[in-house]
């Protein structure tokens, strides 16, 4: 996917971005998504699609039940942007698992681990 840098993207998936996080907190229920931080959002070029990037620690079945259970609600958090954001059309919400603070955290300390034997 290509993402846009401009001004309006970046500021349209921040907003996306709080909106989502604070429905996770307050008013989505799922239990497979207790764990869940929504750590960012981009945006294509034409706006249509969200990519939204989440954290939670756990093993592989965990973040797949949590992928799950975000699929699950996407059409519910689209009804929710749609009253509490401004625009024309609402975009597609794609969940993806980011993984980059794991890979700083384990793999540095697995690359340590290596040199140390």
């Amino acid at each position: 996917m290509k993402t846009s840098t401009s001004r309006r993207s970046v500021k349209m998936g921040d907003q996306i971005m709080r909106e989502i996080a604070t429905m996770l907190i307050e008013e989505i229920g799922d239990p497979r998504l207790e764990m869940v931080s929504i750590s960012g959002v981009r945006m294509n070029k034409d706006n249509k699609i969200a990519e939204v990037m989440f954290t939670m620690a756990g093993d592989k079945e965990k973040i797949a039940a949590a992928v799950k259970a975000l699929d699950k609600a996407k059409g519910y958090m689209r009804s929710k942007l749609s009253k509490r954001i401004r625009v024309r059309q609402i975009p597609e919400l794609r969940f993806v698992h980011d993984n980059f603070l794991e890979e700083m955290v384990y793999g540095s300390s697995t690359e340590r681990d290596m040199s140390d034997s």
